[in-house]
């Protein structure tokens, strides 16, 4: 059937070339004479010269497989096709007109009939093409009835046109575009390939609501980050779901733009400038050199191994216990760095005697340790592997960085380490105490970094809301008033990079992880930003704080002054003078306990608050706050009824 209405389409293009070619000849005749009116004879040999132009220039067409291209997908490219064969057919034509004596068409005749020839074919080509676009849809699979998608499109440029072009080449069942919003007032109630532009972002809610738009691509890729997120949040309370365009090289890359739309994470909704760094101070560190990372195939210690890997070090160890996450961060290191000496080492921080071989073979420069057990709820309920491998497999990588000479050793830390109020916290926070006690005894420069929740790490709350909001909820939030620091993992790793060329031994560096987030905005703009109403289409459910778990974190302990360094992202925690000889003995302490079993969750905690006075269980604390968070309404409350009551003045 298929093939029929093909053929068919051909013999009807044909026929219109013929037409085309016809009344060019007759209008280049007319126009070139300055008469309407000819002699029969005349008109014989117009005739002949007609039924020769149409011989050739239709042998030609078929020689060029011109009626073999389907209309419909037609380019520029095509069409200058169409022009060149145009041009060979009128020379074809010439030559044997002038070899037969045919003298009825001079050669400017010839040349004017060629010209309008070929843009009449093209230009009727490109109409058919155009109403073809507008008034079918793409081609759909077992003729399935398809409803397409009401889009709106942010954003009045090169990308949206692209946009636009692809829709319409290939989605048009997919999406109808109800137009285009952009800030620029010159743009406004001009269209893009068609599409009017309705206004800028004041309109978008109102766009939205009279289309019932159930789909907006953020074209934009040149906009700050603010901007970005003033827009992505007013576009946000739409109801529609949101995709965005990354960057200018995603694009490029993908070579299809709508291949480069992608959803919007939440670092989009968070507003951040870029972080800049002095990478000649982080390189001048790693080139050249044996870094050692533990816990190289986690979160942060991929990310590590990813930008240490642009830096062109000697040799990169890669440490970790895991096999698969080890497996994957070495394999895409060797696709993108073949050139780069990578060893790859299967290995846990607890085994003293396999961390003395692998710093004896490879003698590394620096050290990053982020090798750690991070889980709060799951050390709640198996604390003595938190102690064992937090810290004891800190102590045993301290120590051998300090037998084996290593520069500089930085510790990977936690804003739970502050005032912890949980096993994890608290064994983080013992960390610290192990890396500033070595310090004063080592030529080792030890350093911690201390940061909040990373976007996208594993077992991190965003990946968790993503998967419950695909699965059709509920999404479950611990407390309504829960709060975390937030920062994307590349831009954490970039600051403790940036941190390390600061340390000279026994700071704890502080990153400054902007406002704090509470959990369930997160949770609700997360909903939203699928397309879905919280708590109608997606429930959120409060599930109840869990074991240790805060209502807010801290970045510095009270006792803690702060002082800035020459990024202003971050900062230098003013360390506590606890001696060494304390600090060892406490981790000692903790050694002989972990070796006996059976304690109980009192004794475990007790012991804990020994090592680490500054822990506080989370009950306890998160207590103090609610009723001092309630003392405030209170207050509030008060205040505002006593301003109610005060006499107006006349």
């Amino acid at each position: 059937m298929k093939k029929i209405r093909f053929e068919r389409n051909k013999i009807i293009l044909a026929i219109i070339d013929i037409l085309i070619i016809a009344l060019a000849c007759i209008f280049s005749k007319f126009l070139l004479s300055n008469t309407f009116y000819f002699k029969a004879e005349e008109w014989r040999q117009i005739g002949i010269t007609i039924a020769l132009s149409i011989v050739i220039y239709q042998i030609f067409f078929r020689i060029f497989n011109l009626y073999r291209s389907i209309t419909r997908y037609e380019n520029g490219r095509d069409y200058l096709i169409y022009i060149f064969v145009c041009a060979i057919s009128c020379i074809t034509t010439y030559i044997i007109k002038n070899i037969f004596k045919i003298d009825t068409f001079t050669t400017k005749e010839c040349i004017l009939s060629c010209v309008l020839i070929a843009v009449g074919t093209v230009s009727c080509r490109v109409v058919i093409r155009m109403l073809l676009n507008e008034t079918l849809p793409a081609e759909k699979k077992n003729d399935e009835p398809v409803i397409a998608k009401r889009l709106l499109i942010i954003g009045a440029g090169r990308s949206s046109r692209d946009i636009i072009k692809a829709i319409r080449e290939g989605l048009k069942n997919t999406y109808y575009i109800v137009g285009l919003i952009d800030d620029n007032p010159a743009k406004w109630n001009c269209s893009i390939s068609g599409v009017k532009i309705l206004g800028n972002r004041d309109k978008i809610q109102e766009v939205c609501k009279k289309y019932n738009v159930q789909e907006i691509f953020f074209s934009i890729t040149n906009i700050s980050p603010e901007n970005k997120k003033e827009l992505l949040h007013i576009c946000q309370e739409t109801n529609a779901k949101i995709r965005i365009l990354p960057s200018t090289e995603d694009i490029i890359k993908n070579k299809n733009v709508l291949d480069s739309l992608k959803e919007v994470e939440i670092e989009d909704l968070l507003g951040r400038d870029p972080i800049k760094l002095d990478n000649n101070n982080i390189e001048s560190l790693i080139k050249g050199h044996a870094i050692l990372v533990t816990g190289g195939g986690g979160s942060i210690g991929s990310e590590l191994c990813r930008q240490i890997a642009t830096f062109n070090p000697e040799l990169l160890v890669i440490f970790d216990i895991y096999e698969n996450n080890l497996y994957n961060i070495e394999l895409e290191l060797r696709a993108k760095y073949p050139n780069l000496n990578i060893k790859g080492i299967i290995g846990s921080v607890r085994d003293k005697k396999k961390l003395e071989d692998v710093f004896s073979k490879y003698r590394p420069y620096l050290v990053f340790h982020a090798a750690a057990h991070k889980h709060v709820p799951l050390m709640e309920v198996s604390p003595l592997e938190a102690i064992k491998n937090n810290v004891l497999g800190t102590q045993n990588v301290a120590d051998c960085a300090d037998k084996f000479g290593t520069k500089r050793f930085i510790l990977i830390s936690t804003d739970k380490a502050v005032n912890p109020t949980n096993i994890m916290g608290a064994s983080k926070r013992m960390c610290e105490m192990v890396i500033q006690a070595k310090n004063k005894t080592s030529k080792t420069e030890y350093a911690a970094v201390r940061f909040g929740n990373v976007l996208g790490s594993n077992g991190s709350v965003v990946p968790l809301f993503k998967k419950q909001i695909k699965e059709g909820g509920p999404v479950t939030v611990t407390h309504k008033d829960i709060t975390r620091f937030f920062m994307t993992i590349p831009e954490a790793v970039g600051l403790v990079l940036q941190a390390m060329t600061y340390a000279q031994g026994g700071e704890v560096f502080v990153l400054d992880m902007g406002e704090p987030v509470k959990i369930y905005d997160l949770a609700v703009s997360l909903i939203k930003l699928s397309g879905l109403q919280p708590d109608i289409d997606i429930p959120i459910e409060i599930t109840g704080l869990r074991p240790g778990e805060k209502l807010y974190e801290e970045l510095l302990m009270s006792e803690e002054g702060l002082e800035h360094t020459k990024h202003n992202k971050i900062f230098v925690a003013e360390p506590l003078d606890i001696p060494a000889e304390e600090v060892n003995k406490r981790v000692e302490m903790l050694r002989e306990f972990v070796q006996t079993e059976n304690h109980t969750m009192e004794e475990i905690k007790k012991v804990v608050k020994k090592a680490v006075p500054t822990f506080v269980e989370a009950e306890e604390k998160n207590k103090k706050i609610i009723n001092y968070k309630q003392e405030l309404e209170k207050i509030e409350a008060r205040q505002m009824q006593e301003h109610e009551l005060m006499p107006k003045e006349a």
